[in-house]
């Protein structure tokens, strides 16, 4: 445990916050207090001193979160530059990190807005590597955070795979149809053996989901064998679901497990 405190918290004193690496000093500063379950100083006030005569368990605990709020006071301050060590070294934890946080609110809101519009914006290109690609929008998803706004999985999945290129239609109807749920890495996995298998195949395969209309009408038939002129009765809308594809080679096949055939480019 102590050795695993020691390695985390190297990540601290490799770069001092001097004032422009506020958030990623924090971010390590969490990860080395969640390590080490000591967190809560710097999200709880510091708490009052129990009553003489309280129990011996609130008593424990009030001494524990002193030493603790001690403890992260002093790594915090040795990891700071000079200047920021003279303006907190009177400041109990707590008081140190929501002092920090009014001070580089303004930096963080601007990393924020840049972030989330590079995110946004980020199209893949015709052509490129889908797993760079995938990892630079992962890496802006870790930004935000870092920056505090975790974004759900769900949400993630749906930005990436509208930033794909247009060969990857096929892929994001598929997987949507399909509601098939995935980590991102697990979806930059499924990405990158898709790639492979379209350089693989040479061609490109477009589907293309359309909705149709149409008339339903009840037809009314005459006794016999015989039907007579059909006479429409009655009509209503409903409608259907196309599948639009476009297959460059005769070898090529899409079998819809919902039909009765199968679809080929010939007969």
């Amino acid at each position: 445990m102590a050795n695993n405190s020691i390695s985390l918290r190297s990540l601290l004193e490799k770069e001092k916050l001097n004032g422009i690496n506020f958030l990623d000093w924090f971010h390590n500063l969490r990860i080395v207090l969640k390590q080490e379950m000591k967190e809560y100083v710097i999200e709880e006030p510091v708490p009052d001193e129990p009553a003489t005569n309280a129990p011996r368990a609130d008593k424990d605990k009030f001494k524990k979160h002193m030493d603790d709020m001690v403890d992260v006071g002093c790594l915090m301050l040795a990891t700071m530059n000079s200047e920021l060590q003279k303006q907190h070294e009177n400041m109990v934890a707590y008081k140190m990190i929501q002092n920090l946080k009014e001070i580089y609110e303004g930096q963080a809101r601007q990393e924020r807005y840049e972030t989330s519009k590079a995110l946004f914006q980020c199209k893949m290109i015709e052509g490129s590597p889908v797993g760079a690609h995938v990892i630079k929008m992962m890496g802006y998803i870790q930004t935000f955070e870092k920056l505090g706004f975790s974004l759900k999985d769900e949400l993630a999945t749906d930005l990436i795979m509208q930033s794909l290129s247009d060969s990857f239609k096929p892929f994001v109807l598929n997987f949507n149809i399909n509601e098939i749920n995935k980590t991102l890495p697990q979806l930059l996995g499924m990405l990158r053996t898709a790639e492979g298998d379209m350089k693989k195949s040479g061609s490109k395969t477009i589907l293309v989901v359309r909705e149709v209309k149409r008339k339903e009408k009840k037809v009314a038939k005459s006794k016999g064998v015989e039907v007579k002129k059909a006479k429409a009765v009655g009509a209503s809308v409903s409608s259907i679901y196309v599948i639009d594809v476009n297959m460059p080679t005769s070898s090529s096949w899409v079998l819809d497990t919902g039909c009765g055939s199968h679809i080929c480019t010939s007969v």
